[in-house]
């Protein structure tokens, strides 16, 4: 059956997906006595590996009042709230929520699919039809024009920003089938390219801000970009994938939306939730994903830890990882945020 690409415009039948065998995170895993102990809003779990069935039920009590953190390990910073999106009339809207909730539009028309949010949520860029990279702070009100030579024509071939929100990565227009990356400050100051690709939609940025990761327009699998030897190569083991979330912070790791032999691979907008596969980009062996429920989603936090969106009634619920796959802390994130897509974690 064949893949839709309407992102770039083309249409190609492509070849059967195999599944890669599973690789659990860790030799202990997240097992029984693996959690540390925490406690979520308006419910406790002690000992859980992951989000069980009764998690639907989860955040029903004071479900509306906000992100409630709780117990976090190893000295790293719990996370206390998140980045969100959804799509509206006049752009993308972005809705942070750290205590309380605050919100910035940008963009318009078809020029909001191509959009990207800084991790702390205060700074969102996106490319206008007329190929400009834009920049607009919270607080500010008008936008600035970084960049004119990025790519703009499909929702997939999004910008993205470095883990310090000082950069900008994006694809750049008229470039052929391997599409040239820029990098460019926040500022405007300091372009350069980067390297070329044959995975340009949705990049995702390494935490060391060495390497970025895409898919192929037709989605035919994943492509890693060494912006310091300016060297792509294609991930193994991902046979088709319509959306890439995050790197860990060594690029080894990659969160996808990975696609069977038969799916469609949609008109690359970027997804208010999915079902996360991570792969070893080594190896391409698939990795496990020691969290139970219907799982929405998946990221790497700056420190290594894994931060798993999961399903509940009333609200979701987000699970913190360790390096190692424990369970170290749950979050039940406010009602409000139950039908918007994540986009960062914070911490």
């Amino acid at each position: 059956m064949k893949h839709w690409a309407l992102a770039t415009g083309v249409v190609l039948a492509l070849t059967a997906a195999t599944t890669a065998p599973a690789l659990a995170e860790s030799t202990g895993g997240a097992g029984a006595g693996g959690s540390a102990g925490v406690t979520g809003m308006g419910r406790s779990s002690t000992g859980d590996t992951g989000v069980a069935g009764s998690t639907e039920g989860a955040g029903v009590a004071g479900g509306a009042g906000g992100v409630a953190p709780t117990a976090a390990s190893h000295g790293a910073a719990p996370v206390s709230g998140a980045v969100y999106f959804r799509h509206g009339g006049s752009g993308i809207e972005v809705l942070t929520h750290r205590g309380g909730w605050t919100s910035l539009t940008a963009g318009a028309g078809a020029s909001a699919g191509q959009f990207a949010v800084a991790p702390d949520g205060r700074k969102v860029a996106w490319i206008d039809d007329r190929n400009r990279l834009r920049v607009k702070t919270t607080g500010s009100g008008a936008d600035r024009v970084i960049a004119r030579n990025a790519a703009f024509g499909g929702p997939c071939l999004t910008p993205v920003w470095t883990a310090d929100g000082r950069r900008i990565a994006y694809p750049v227009k008229g470039t052929g089938e391997a599409m040239t990356v820029a990098v460019v400050g926040a500022d405007g100051r300091g372009r350069f390219d980067a390297g070329k690709t044959l995975g340009p939609c949705h990049l995702t940025w390494s935490a060391d801000g060495r390497t970025l990761a895409g898919y192929a327009g037709d989605t035919d699998g994943v492509h890693l970009l060494d912006t310091r030897l300016r060297i792509s190569k294609r991930a193994p083991g991902i046979k088709l994938a319509n959306h890439v979330e995050s790197l860990s912070p060594d690029s080894r790791r990659v969160v996808v939306n990975a696609l069977g032999a038969n799916a469609q691979g949609g008109d690359g907008s970027w997804p208010l939730s999915f079902t996360p596969s991570i792969y070893d980009t080594k190896t391409g062996a698939k990795v496990a994903v020691p969290v139970r429920g219907r799982l929405l989603g998946a990221r790497y936090l700056r420190d290594g830890r894994l931060a798993v969106r999961v399903r509940g009634t009333a609200a979701n619920t987000i699970v913190v990882l360790s390096r190692s796959g424990k369970e170290v802390q749950r979050v039940t994130e406010p009602a409000r945020a139950k039908n918007l897509g994540l986009l960062w974690v914070l911490g």
